[in-house]
């Protein structure tokens, strides 16, 4: 047998979506033995033609080899996927979307059932699976040994990134990530509904929005050392007086254009209301403490 043979880790995949089918492609064209298995058979009898084995059942598939990878719709799927399957002895790695308290409490599950636990969150779409310069990655988070032991082989698909011992970490910075993601596609909605009835082609307009965004990206960094310090006055270019005056304007141009601005009301409500508890001096990041229970 080759020695780049001996050296690829075998991987069973449980569940062939789109990202658990791009995740499958990615491990066989790199070698690794791959079993698979899927409740619509004929997807993983598509991947069996490919190289795969296509197990008949999840226990089958489990039993096939130690690392254990599972990609499917949600917690409770995973739940019932593993239910009866024999863990002992596995290392499962969780990449099924769920809540931090979902993946603490299925790390749990997973070492009561005898397996080493794993929990990923996916910052990736099936089309960059397997396209390293494409940016995507997987947060990890649980065992830190066992990340090391299978991180080469975790990493073939798709970059990984450890973010701590905590089986919840991961999840938690999926969804921090994707929460701020919703908040900037929620602001180029404004402002593409703000020039939608005028002489004005939203192509045109895309680059110079794409552009400030980038360009206002950066500001996170300083508001993670405001929190560090806990000095919201601390490097201030924009006051939060100063915005707060500005927000009228905003919402003038909505209503002048027939935009809706909800979008905009609920953080300028917040905004105004940080301001009335602790002044105008400070930036925009006392708005999170409010935001914090």
């Amino acid at each position: 047998m080759a020695q780049n043979t001996v050296e690829k880790t075998s991987v069973t995949l449980l569940g062939l979506g789109a990202m658990g089918t791009a995740l499958a492609r990615t491990w066989l064209a790199a070698g690794h033995p791959l079993t698979v298995w899927n409740r619509t058979p004929a997807r993983a009898a598509t991947l069996a033609a490919e190289g795969a084995r296509a197990a008949d059942s999840a226990a089958e598939a489990v039993a096939a080899h130690t690392l254990v990878v599972v990609c499917l719709l949600d917690d409770e799927s995973a739940g019932e996927v593993l239910a009866d399957v024999d863990l002992a002895g596995k290392d499962l790695v969780n990449l099924t979307t769920s809540t931090p308290a979902q993946a603490r409490a299925r790390a749990a599950w997973a070492r009561e059932r005898g397996a080493r636990y794993l929990d990923g969150g996916i910052m990736a779409v099936p089309p960059m699976i397997g396209v390293p310069q494409a940016g995507g990655y997987v947060f990890y988070s649980g065992s830190r040994e066992l990340f090391e032991r299978h991180e080469k082989t975790l990493g073939v698909p798709v970059g990984t990134t450890y973010v701590g011992e905590d089986p919840g970490f991961a999840a938690l910075h999926d969804v921090a990530l994707l929460s701020a993601m919703y908040g900037m596609f929620a602001g180029a909605a404004h402002a593409f509904a703000l020039v939608r009835k005028e002489d004005i082609d939203p192509a045109a307009l895309a680059p110079l929005l794409a552009d400030w965004l980038v360009a206002m990206a950066p500001a996170v960094h300083g508001t993670a050392d405001q929190l560090r310090s806990g000095d919201y006055t601390k490097n201030v270019v924009s006051s939060l007086a100063m915005q707060v005056a500005g927000t009228p304007t905003f919402l003038s141009t909505a209503e002048q254009q027939g935009v809706s601005p909800e979008l905009l009301t609920p953080y300028f409500q917040l905004m105004r209301r940080r301001m009335a508890e602790s002044g105008g001096e400070e930036d925009l990041t006392g708005v999170i403490d409010l935001l914090v229970r």
